[in-house]
């Protein structure tokens, strides 16, 4: 069984993976995605992210991913034995960024409704809104705490500056706090957690959820060439990768999967794991094939060697 971590300085501990749920509605149909997360579940996994505006981007698609957690939820009868990570600020109509305390009010009645539960584990600021004051959004997310709506809050794209205001204000007005913060994180781009925010994290005792553990993919080995880049939706996000470093990357993992026998995806999860802070990487899955993979590499231990010729390679 793999040791639970904890989420922050809250009572939410998981296994080191967070199922993102993005994919639900877009590239992996209802049906997939119930499969995906039932075997997610059996895997000993509990902590579903998702956001309100996930997968807007879709012709048609009215916030399908909260939508379809719901209904799986509804089905399984199983809300108490899975966490539910969901996130508010972005642009579903409003036409902007926002975490204004009357948006939050509003958006978390739309969240709670599609998720078809009375709770949210952990609410997290999507992106932040240059246009509100942090203790606006604060004062917001103490009242839904208060109310039962909100667990926990999270944020997410925070830099250390906003980060560390906003850890201030909690602290100077008795508001609850960030206890995650989810940034882009993974081998190849590291400058979003790596030194000053990372530093916050671990002295505040929070964690990290970092996303593009898998870099869109490119860390799956399966995009080498730009002929690769046609086989799938996320080939036009991966050619920024194609780069000197991007390969040599590759072929160091392409050294620890011969010493492993582990897949290069499982090697990419297995790093962002190992890292001081991060309490379970966030990747999605399009198939049940996919997600049994996901889990080997979440519960991947590396050798030294091997952990320092990944983190050398990437530096």
């Amino acid at each position: 069984m793999t040791p639970l971590r904890r989420l922050g300085q809250t009572d939410i501990h998981i296994a080191p993976l967070v199922l993102g749920t993005n994919t639900a509605g877009w590239t992996a149909d209802e049906a997939t995605s119930f499969a995906i997360f039932d075997a997610f579940v059996d895997h000993g996994f509990s902590a579903l992210d998702t956001a309100d505006v996930y997968s807007r981007w879709v012709p048609g698609n009215d916030s399908e991913s909260e939508r379809i957690i719901g209904r799986w939820m509804k089905a399984r009868g199983n809300r108490d034995k899975v966490h539910v990570l969901t996130k508010v600020g972005s642009d579903i109509g409003q036409g902007k960024r926002d975490l204004s305390a009357k948006w939050i009010m509003q958006a978390v009645e739309g969240s709670l409704a599609r998720l078809q539960t009375d709770y949210i584990d952990l609410y997290q600021s999507h992106w932040p809104d240059p246009t509100v004051g942090q203790e606006e959004t604060l004062e917001a997310y103490d009242r839904l705490i208060k109310a039962g709506k909100v667990r926990w809050i999270g944020c997410s794209n925070y830099d250390e500056t906003l980060l560390g205001e906003a850890l201030g204000i909690s602290s100077a007005k008795g508001l609850p706090r960030y206890q995650s913060v989810q940034n882009e994180f993974n081998l190849l781009n590291r400058g979003a957690y790596e030194g000053a925010v990372k530093q916050i994290v671990l002295r505040e005792g929070l964690s990290l959820i970092p996303y593009y553990s898998l870099s869109a993919g490119f860390l799956t080995g399966k995009y080498r060439t730009e002929a690769d880049l046609d086989q799938g939706p996320r080939g036009t996000s991966v050619k920024r990768f194609m780069t000197e470093r991007g390969m040599k990357v590759l072929a160091a993992m392409d050294e620890v999967a011969a010493n492993t026998g582990a897949t290069l995806a499982e090697i990419a999860l297995a790093w962002v794991a190992a890292q001081p802070g991060v309490v379970g990487p966030l990747a999605s899955a399009t198939s049940v094939k996919q997600l049994e993979s996901l889990a080997r590499g979440a519960r991947l231990h590396l050798g030294a060697e091997d952990m320092a010729r990944l983190t050398a390679a990437g530096a």
